[in-house]
């Protein structure tokens, strides 16, 4: 097993002090699974206080209860007091009779050989041979010191294309409504990382199954088995994951696929035979935007992503003119229309009716793509003139008579690029004068 120098380091001066010192957790499921390590934790005999007088010459911070986490260049490293039930000196073993799953339930001893060097009490390695997610010891003993597991097993079982084991997963579905007792945050973070797998669709499905996803994400549940329209092969909900699994490994784009269309079932109506949507878009934004805001997501994620929702229903032909193709990355944004281009593919895709529009969604993109390579009039900052400018031209004073002109010359040069110029614009405030 090859381990970083910085982790030695820390075992190293723990041992030196007199205590043990482990690496645990995903450091050696990933080692057994030939996997790049992820994240290198210690855990260890040392009380939390002593941890720190340890390493207090080092960068730190400490969040979680009994954990120090050490940052040498740029990466983090936690050391966690051995845990265990009541306040007696706890064991390595009894460590690791209290974390999640087996899989995560092994410890490497640096100074151990052979064999020995790794502790693995609950099977943990023959799990991994099996393929398969397994809470250690009793799962509601386990998921009850951290209602947060419920989530993480579907999560590995997704990253890892594992099965949950069978008593394991019995569990998760009686305890389901525990999630509740978890912080948003938490939620987020566990939700993103299933998106963010190579089938994320395989994570919800488990998520349907076991009734977690009814506790925090109902909405998307109001699409499961409802029926589309000619134009689609698949349920709202089976679409959505197409989507998603189509998609590329984008947080962004991941999101936008979960969210564009979870307002259908509230819009879809039937007229003559046939489920409209009419809507769809704006609506499904709006509550895009909701269920971002209680997951606690960044402004700037949800307002990125409402955006692509809000848009992404693009009714391009080739008659379009420039213009139009401008005013369409003018309204994305030019930092959002690749991102736009990118899921409309995967949402035409996910029809699941060879759509012929993949064509003319190819044309759009390069379209967009030369257009590009010239300077565009996206903003009114982009102008080459100002409102004082067309105020002292015209002998208007500050009003929304102002705000209209420079709307109208922002559709000019939207149209006429080659117009925004001082002399160019200021030849259009002349006509307008005379007019």
């Amino acid at each position: 097993m090859e381990i970083p120098k910085f982790v030695m380091i820390i075992i190293e001066r723990l041992r030196d002090c007199g205590y043990q010192a482990y690496i645990v957790g995903g450091a050696i499921r990933d080692m057994c699974l030939h996997r790049p390590v992820g994240d290198w934790d210690v855990a260890t005999s040392a009380p939390h206080e002593k941890i720190r007088s340890i390493f207090g010459d080092m960068r730190y911070f400490s969040i979680k209860h009994d954990t120090v986490t050490l940052v040498d260049d740029a990466h983090h490293y936690e050391v966690t007091t051995f845990r265990g039930s009541g306040k007696i000196q706890h064991s390595i073993e009894e460590d690791l009779g209290h974390r999640d799953f087996t899989i995560n339930a092994m410890a490497y001893d640096a100074y151990g050989t052979g064999k020995r060097a790794i502790l693995d009490p609950h099977g943990g390695r023959e799990d991994i041979l099996r393929k398969q997610v397994r809470a250690v010891g009793n799962p509601k003993e386990r998921f009850l010191e951290d209602p947060h597991r419920l989530l993480r097993a579907i999560r590995l079982a997704a990253e890892l294309t594992f099965r949950i084991e069978q008593r394991t997963m019995e569990t998760i579905s009686m305890m389901s409504q525990q999630l509740a007792s978890v912080a948003q945050e938490r939620i987020r973070d566990e939700l993103m990382k299933i998106l963010m797998t190579t089938r994320p669709s395989l994570g919800f499905n488990l998520m349907v199954r076991t009734g977690l996803l009814k506790q925090f994400l109902p909405e998307l549940l109001e699409g499961y088995r409802k029926k589309q329209n000619k134009y689609h092969r698949y349920t709202i909900y089976k679409h959505v994951m197409e989507s998603v699994d189509r998609v590329g490994p984008n947080p962004t784009l991941r999101l936008t696929a979960l969210f564009h269309d979870i307002a259908k079932p509230r819009v879809r109506q039937k007229k003559k035979g046939e489920w409209h949507f009419t809507g769809h878009e704006e609506a499904s934004a709006r509550l895009a935007g909701e269920i971002m805001e209680r997951l606690r997501f960044s402004s700037k994620m949800k307002d990125q992503v409402v955006t692509l929702i809000e848009h992404h229903m693009i009714w391009y032909d080739s008659e379009w003119a420039d213009g139009a193709v401008r005013r369409l990355i003018r309204r994305v944004g030019p930092e959002n229309i690749d991102h736009l281009i990118s899921f409309r593919r995967a949402d035409l895709l996910a029809h699941g009716q060879g759509d012929g529009k993949l064509d003319l969604l190819s044309g759009l993109e390069k379209r967009i793509e030369e257009l590009s390579k010239r300077p565009l009039t996206l903003k009114v900052k982009d102008l080459a003139i100002n409102g004082h400018t067309i105020m002292e031209l015209l002998g208007l004073s500050p009003g929304p008579n102002v705000g209209k002109i420079v709307n109208e010359l922002m559709e000019k040069v939207t149209d006429h690029p080659e117009l925004n110029t001082k002399e160019g614009l200021i030849a259009l405030l002349k006509e307008k004068k005379m007019e």
